[in-house]
């Protein structure tokens, strides 16, 4: 079979591999049918993941078709349409014990710390592979594991009916925040240098869309807002000044989401945080949200089509690399297909 490895930064082939093979009873095998390009990958190939190890097989957006199980899965068949999750928990640590695996002091992501989806057959344990509708195109599905990032985000932000939420950032994920925070009740604003992303917000149903370059996003959001600011903020750009920005523009009493792992520091004053007693919450992968994010799927309530901007065969893969590196604001989410 064929795969995409990044042997070291900067250094990314397609290379001949063994088809995997099942080896436990629980395991199964599933033929690559799409996996997308997350910002995590691009790290990856850029040698700035603070977490990652080469040589690589990126990827961990994967969906596929069954094509083996071993002899204790009973409840799969071959021809299903299932995607597969990418964490790998040791269940023992404390993060794990509190219900929390994907904050295990051991964790292991597929296509980061072992080999991922960018490759043309895959063997997972059945605890990690989630079934989905038939009728749902492979391009499609390759959005069900942002999905649940944004399912994770939303949730840690305890976004209740009515909230003002801040989304600082409409690429792939903060799109997906957008419909997950829909979903939740809240009053979406988004914020984007790119007007393209702006119109995909809007098309997803945002409340309000901010381009930075024609008006101060801190401004504006006070201005709807009434001068509280929002009440969640989520920021989906994750640089030092974002951060600064969410926690500057975020109610008494509200929270500020972070996903990023960048190292670069922030400059926030403690005050800024006590005195409107602000929540600052990071958000890591996803605790057991496929069930639900598969189920929404499956119900059409996301409409993950309108963030797949660029569908690209696998073997193309330098193709896609380039459109990332040099056409950022032409793309949205790059799926490739297997």
């Amino acid at each position: 079979m064929k795969a995409i490895i990044v042997s070291k930064p900067k250094e990314l082939q397609i290379v001949e591999r063994e088809i995997p093979k099942i080896s436990e009873a629980t395991d199964v095998l599933v033929k690559i049918k799409a996996a997308g390009i997350c910002g995590s990958d691009i790290h990856i190939y850029h040698g700035t993941s603070p977490v990652a190890t080469y040589p690589r097989v990126i990827g961990h957006e994967m969906v596929g078709e069954v094509i083996g199980v071993g002899e204790d899965v009973k409840d799969l068949e071959i021809g299903d349409k299932v995607v597969v999750e990418p964490m790998i928990a040791c269940g023992e640590c404390y993060a794990c014990k509190s219900g929390r695996p994907n904050a295990c002091s051991s964790l292991k992501v597929r296509g980061c710390h072992v080999d991922g989806g960018f490759q043309e057959y895959y063997v997972a344990p059945r605890k990690n592979i989630f079934k989905f509708d038939s009728s749902i195109s492979w391009e499609e599905a390759a959005m069900i594991e942002p999905y649940t990032i944004a399912d994770q985000i939303t949730w840690r932000a305890d976004i209740r009916k009515g909230d003002y939420v801040f989304i600082i950032g409409a690429g792939p994920i903060g799109l997906c925040v957008l419909e997950m925070a829909k979903l939740k009740g809240g009053i979406c604003i988004i914020s984007d240098f790119n007007e393209k992303r702006l119109k995909v917000a809007k098309e997803l149903g945002a409340d309000y869309v901010i381009n930075p370059n024609l008006e101060d996003p801190l401004t504006k959001v006070r201005e709807i807002t009434n001068g509280m600011g929002s009440n969640v903020t989520i920021d989906a750009v994750c640089l030092p000044k974002t951060f600064e920005q969410a926690i500057e523009i975020t109610s008494v009493a509200g929270r500020v989401m972070c996903l990023g792992f960048s190292k670069d520091t922030s400059e926030i004053a403690q005050l800024g945080i006590t005195i409107k007693e602000l929540d600052v919450r990071g958000s890591r992968h996803q605790t057991y949200k496929f069930a639900n994010v598969v189920e929404l799927f499956n119900d059409r309530k996301l409409q993950a089509k309108k963030l797949v901007s660029n569908v690209i065969p696998f073997k193309e893969v330098d193709k896609a690399m380039d459109l990332i590196e040099n056409k950022p604001n032409e793309i949205c989410k790059i799926v490739l297909t297997f």
